[in-house]
């Protein structure tokens, strides 16, 4: 299963290091590396939010995230992305900001510097938005006992991941922020983003009850319910687009991040590129293994892990947070709440793993991955 599902995450391995040998020689071959290894620790947390909306999706949309979805997030955020926010910053058009990211990497860099706030603030926000959405809702299985009681129970105030996230962004942007407009701008349209999308998947969601019955009436299918369950058609694209903004949010502190490793655009897009490869076949593999199911706090751990990357990206927007500790922090939340489920199985009755709608084996491996 392991070949299978990241076979092409190999290959592209394969293809990428190739290249940047010819690019750069052994240098270059050494930076995509680095950058790649770097896209994954900065991104696992990631692989795991997406496996849990990807097991709602069905094997259609599935493999459009694992085809289209990759080329957006290879050549859409790691390498066109950089060269639009420069654009925009210096007033260039996209030829010129290329031209520029080859021959005067270093103001290409300052550039991009200069464009960090507004990025992080909207980053943040999605980010933030998605974390207190999570940990202000009813579970019935709660990691953190002491911490996630008390914040479903003031969840039940109306909006409050607004009022909350609202109240963040004008503290960061009025206190902190050297351009406090352009933040909060940027900000509250990272909150309109989230709030837009995930509205609009929901909106063109079966209602639950609508599911359940058909579910119930339909032959069951392999590993879980019926297709009839799982996000199809509107709910399906805006599920599709969900996922594209969550893995954009994501990839903005790594963007950002790799320029502390190269300012070439292409190591950066190809060691990025890699990286997000092995994140899609993270997620795959995930909803293959049912591993949310059967390690229930994984999904608590990643949320987590959501939350203090949105907290490290509003306050870089006036003080740097070194790279190791945004992927420490997730890495270590994600192996603690691993962990936890570890030892929460050996303790208990045997659990049930049954894997969530659209993760047979034939609906995924039907997508190519």
């Amino acid at each position: 299963m392991i070949l299978r599902t990241f076979r092409w995450s190999f290959l592209l391995t394969l293809v990428g290091l190739a290249v940047a040998f010819v690019y750069d020689k052994g240098s270059g071959l050494a930076l995509v590396a680095v950058l790649a290894i770097l896209e994954v620790s900065l991104s696992f947390d990631n692989a795991v939010v997406n496996a849990k909306v990807l097991d709602r999706m069905a094997p259609f949309w599935q493999k459009i995230f694992l085809t289209v979805g990759i080329a957006i997030a290879v050549f859409g955020m790691r390498l066109l992305f950089p060269l639009v926010i420069v654009g925009v910053t210096a007033k260039l058009g996209p030829v010129e900001a290329f031209d520029l990211a080859l021959n005067d990497p270093s103001r290409y860099h300052h550039l991009m510097n200069d464009a960090y706030p507004m990025i992080a603030a909207f980053g943040g926000m999605f980010l933030l938005m998605l974390f207190l959405d999570f940990v202000f809702e009813e579970h019935d299985v709660r990691w953190l006992e002491w911490v996630e009681k008390p914040l479903s129970r003031i969840g039940k105030l109306d909006q409050l991941s607004v009022v909350v996230a609202g109240g963040s962004l004008a503290l960061v942007a009025g206190l902190w922020a050297e351009h406090s407009g352009e933040v909060m701008i940027s900000g509250v349209l990272g909150m309109v983003t989230y709030i837009l999308v995930n509205g609009l998947g929901e909106l063109f969601s079966e209602p639950e009850d609508v599911a359940e019955e058909a579910a119930d009436d339909a032959p069951a299918r392999s590993g879980g319910p019926s297709a009839l369950a799982l996000a199809t058609g509107k709910a399906g694209f805006f599920l599709f687009l969900y996922l594209e903004v969550l893995d954009a949010s994501f990839s903005f502190d790594g963007v950002i991040g790799a320029f502390a490793i190269s300012t070439d655009p292409i190591i950066i897009a190809l060691g990025l590129g890699i990286g997000a490869m092995y994140i899609r076949s993270l997620t795959v593999y995930l909803v293959r293994k049912g591993t949310l199911h059967e390690y229930v706090y994984l999904e608590h751990g990643a949320h987590w892990a959501i939350g203090a990357l949105a907290a490290c990206m509003l306050v870089s927007i006036a003080h740097h947070v070194p790279e190791w500790l945004t992927g420490g922090l997730g890495a270590g939340l994600i192996i603690a709440a691993f962990v936890s489920s570890v030892l929460r199985n050996r303790t208990s009755d045997a659990p049930t793993v049954q894997v969530g709608p659209g993760a047979d084996e034939d609906n995924l491996h039907s997508t190519g991955v």
